[in-house]
């Protein structure tokens, strides 16, 4: 296979593009044919042997990746040949293959791209880590951003806006300040021109900036630090200026502040449950599109030497990117969260609007037979139905979500992703040790919930037209009981015989305080 080689220590330049054999695979790795591999700084530090980590030469650098599972080691169990991924490798990535530890390696969700996969994480775990575990942010504080352009600062720029902060961006150029202001940053500074610690002062009307994420280093860090307000959190991550700054502390013990050390990688193993959550979270924002990753620029594999030059330089604004050959799939997401949700907006309109989709399977079941709030009730015309306007439907009762379900609906989609199908991880990493049902899956319940709760007669026709407005305030987990609390709000009947019935539906579960669904739902009938 073709792959980047550091044979010794030293710049991009030295670096060598080479056939070598394929990895060998220990019991618990996975052999992943790649398809993206980001580059990030501490690629760079690696190769002039300058970082935490010390892998043994030769070696590729490029630690975040996505591709497809060519091959399993023996004790791997919850992943499979031909299976899509992104993986931590820590290295080994600018290559053809990579061989990862089974747990670093993670299914990419339906409506994920390979650009998006490997592109997201490095960077936007570091961020968030950074300001939600380590400065616990809060809405309505000040957020100050050094070197806001770059992969890590730029997603600290758009996750800072997401978290209710007021984000000042701080970077070398107008182009790259221009980058951030796309992003959502409120406020710019230009450092090379601006007097970076007047320019915190008349932005913050004197009271300095609640937290600074600091990516550079160099000579930013003390203007910086000294235009903290009163107990302001400074977040260490990293000094692509090259100098690790020399801080007077005691600016610490006047302004009452913490300085904080950021080591994403550390927190990934030190406390996987907690990185696990932040992946879900992140996820999560990825797909409502609250969030995306701004590429910089693609580099062929061989490349990859040119990828790192420029980040050395700092000449990249967000994140580059090194593709394989045969990328139909890994495009740049748009960030427009359209082209992301398309799967599973077609998921949802084909459950939602064919009745034969019910999921009648025996190991989904009732479990608790309870008559409805308004007693037994039958209806066989339009006016039955609108004599209902404005009332309660009443209650279903309860049904089972198991984890042969679980399993069966990730199956139909292909969402394999571990938080809902490997039991053993979940065991070890989620709340309660238990797998989470997809929301869709509580969706697709709705059909065979509703016809309890609205028994209709003499009707020629009954659809599930569509859906509107839904929400998953709390998931539900294997095993956990549901059930169906449903309102007629609207009769409405259209010329050609067909009427739609507008129903505000909530489903609960019995192990969450808030709701485990809300939609409106339409349904047509013809009777």
């Amino acid at each position: 296979m073709k792959a980047i080689l550091c044979t010794h220590h030293g710049l991009p330049e030295t670096l060598t593009y080479s056939d070598i054999d394929d990895p060998v695979l220990e019991e618990k790795e996975v052999l992943i044919r790649v398809k993206a591999c980001a580059v990030n700084f501490p690629d760079v530090l690696l190769i002039q042997d300058k970082y935490q980590f010390k892998p043994t030469l030769p070696f590729s650098p490029g630690g975040e990746v996505s591709g497809v599972i060519e091959k399993t080691g023996a004790g791997v169990k919850h992943l499979k040949e031909g299976q899509r991924v992104l993986a931590l490798c820590g290295w080994g990535g600018f290559a053809e293959k990579v061989k990862v530890t089974a747990d670093r390696v993670f299914p990419i969700p339906p409506q994920m791209d390979y650009m998006t996969a490997a592109s997201t994480l490095y960077t936007f775990g570091t961020a968030y880590h950074a300001l939600k575990d380590r400065a616990n942010i809060q809405p309505g504080e000040t957020l100050l951003v050094l070197g806001a352009s770059g992969g890590v600062g730029l997603a600290a720029v758009e996750l800072g806006r997401v978290m209710g902060a007021t984000v000042i961006a701080a970077a070398s150029t107008a182009e790259k300040l221009a980058v951030c202001k796309e992003k959502g940053a409120d406020h710019l500074i230009n450092y090379e021109s601006d007097d970076l610690k007047e320019r915190i002062k008349t932005l913050t009307d004197g009271k300095g900036v609640d937290v600074v994420l600091d990516v550079v280093g160099g000579k930013y860090a003390e203007p910086a630090l000294r235009g903290m307000a009163w107990k302001g959190r400074y977040l260490v991550i990293g000094f692509a200026a090259g100098e690790i700054p020399k801080l007077p502390f005691n600016l610490a013990l006047l302004k009452g502040c913490d300085i904080m050390g950021v080591f994403w990688g550390r927190f990934s193993t030190e406390e996987p449950k907690q990185n696990q959550q932040n992946i879900i979270d992140l996820v999560g924002m990825i797909q409502s599109g609250k969030i995306s990753q701004h590429i910089h620029k693609v580099y062929s594999l061989e490349e990859s030497p040119q990828a790192l030059r420029d980040m050395m330089d700092r000449k990249v604004m967000g994140k580059a990117m090194v593709v394989l050959e045969n990328q139909d799939e890994a495009s740049p997401s748009t960030g427009s969260g359209t082209e992301q949700s398309e799967p599973f907006d077609r998921l949802r309109d084909q459950t939602m609007r064919d009745e034969n989709i019910k999921y009648q399977d025996a190991s989904i079941k009732s479990i608790e037979e309870e008559s409805s709030e308004e007693g037994e009730r039958v209806y066989r015309s339009v006016e039955d139905l609108k004599k209902q306007v404005g009332k309660s439907l009443g209650t279903s009762s309860w049904t089972t979500v198991s984890q042969e379900v679980i399993q069966k609906f990730a199956e139909a989609t292909e969402d394999f992703q571990w938080i809902h199908v490997d039991t053993e991880k979940a065991a070890a990493l989620l709340p309660g040790g238990k797998n989470l049902a997809h929301g869709y899956l509580t969706l697709s319940l709705v059909p065979k919930l509703i016809y309890e709760i609205l028994p209709l007669e003499g009707v020629q026709m009954a659809l599930n037209y569509g859906v509107n407005k839904v929400r998953f305030p709390a998931p539900v987990y294997s095993g956990d009981q549901i059930r169906l609390k449903a309102t007629l709000t609207n009769v409405e009947e259209s010329p050609d015989g067909n009427t739609k019935l507008f129903i505000q539906a909530t489903m609960e579960s019995n192990h969450a305080d808030k709701p485990v669904c809300v939609a409106e739902l339409i349904t047509l009938v013809r009777f």
